[in-house]
């Protein structure tokens, strides 16, 4: 057997060591808690402002198509339409 009194500072440091680790474990626990948190509200922001840059690129292009519409109006139907609606007003049907 090895002595005793050789032994005792090894047991004391391995003591103090398993303590010291023990100890540690909750702190980094909770570092590493409020990391994950942190990633996962910056993912949050992130996925918002990607959703909101979205929904910004899909009202202008309506926006735009809308516009599109109202300008490809069709002047010469629109007459023809009113040249119809004037002369049916009037008893007789518009001519070719």
């Amino acid at each position: 057997m090895a002595d005793e009194s050789k032994l005792a500072p090894v047991t004391e440091a391995v003591t103090q060591t398993n303590v010291k680790v023990v100890a540690e474990a909750p702190a980094m626990a909770m570092g590493t808690l409020y990391q994950t948190m942190a990633h996962s509200t910056g993912l949050m922001f992130e996925n918002s402002v990607s959703a909101q840059n979205q929904q910004n690129i899909m009202s202008q292009g309506a926006t735009t198509q809308g516009v599109m519409q109202i300008y490809s109006y069709d002047a010469i139907s629109n007459a023809m339409a009113d040249r119809a609606i004037l002369n049916a007003g009037g008893g007789g049907a518009a001519a070719g």
